[in-house]
Formats: C-alpha cells, structure tokens, sequence
C-alpha cells in the first residue's frame, strides 16, 4: 500500500512537469509562431497591394512629367487628395526602414523576389507550428495515460 501512494505521487509530479511543459512552452511556442507567420501574411499582402497599384499606374499610361491625381489612405479609411508629381517611380521599403526609389518594372521584379522569399518563410514556420501542434498532442496523450494510471 506503501508503495503505491509513493508510484501514485510519482505519477502526479509527473503529471505535473507535462502540465507546465505544455501550458508554459508549447502552447506559448506555438502562439508566437503563429503571430510570427500572420505577420509575414500581412506583409506580403501589403506588398501585394503595391504591386496592383504599380501596375495601375502603369496602365495609365500618363505622358512623362504630369502628375497623377490620386487618393491615399491615411488609415481607417480615411482618404486625402494626393498629387504625385513624378508617378514614373516610387519608393519601396526593402527592409530595415531603407526605402529605395525603383522604377516600376524595377519595383515590380523586388516584390516578386520578397514575397516569393516571405512565402519560403511563412512555409518554415507553419512547419514549424505543425511540429509544436504534434509535440502537444504527444504530450496530452501522455498526460492521458499517466491520469489513466492515476485512477
């Protein structure tokens, strides 16, 4: 009988330690890979929506040196009237706050190239939040034997 309640808090401790393993490192891992990957999507499409809107410009067709009427999004859709006196080339964020002035093929072939390398990142990471997803369903079907034990 002795031995039995010792196996028993065995049991419980060990429960314990797959408790806190779970609630303080694979659901935590898990949630920051996740906003880490989400805000790559956001990123992505930001670049996205640049793309459409260079080549919108570029549909225009405007004669060299006027300027194009436009509306910009201050946020929350909040919209100015904007005049862009050179449209033929715009300024890009190519990553830690550097912005760089491209034409618009030139803009067009850099979003290319970054989201096809952020799309390879967003891949890495939800690998990597496959494996934390399967770590986690590992250790609740410990947790289910142990606590099956238990009983």
């Amino acid at each position: 009988l002795l031995f039995q309640i010792m196996a028993s808090r065995e049991q419980e401790k060990k429960v314990l330690k797959f408790e806190i393993f779970l609630n303080e490192t694979l659901r935590p891992d898990l949630k920051a890979t996740l906003e880490e990957r989400d805000k790559i999507y956001e990123e992505i499409a930001e670049y996205l929506s640049l793309k459409n809107s260079i080549e919108a410009i570029k549909a225009t067709d405007l004669p060299q040196g006027q300027p194009l009427k436009t509306k910009v999004d201050l946020g929350c859709n909040f919209y100015a009237k904007a005049v862009v006196k050179n449209p033929q080339k715009v300024f890009v964020d190519v990553g830690l706050g550097f912005f760089v002035e491209l034409t618009h093929d030139e803009a067009i072939a850099f979003i290319e190239k970054k989201t096809k390398l952020l799309d390879k990142k967003t891949d890495k990471l939800t690998q990597a939040s496959t494996k934390i997803k399967a770590n986690i369903k590992l250790v609740l079907q410990g947790l289910r034997e142990l606590q099956g034990m238990l009983v």
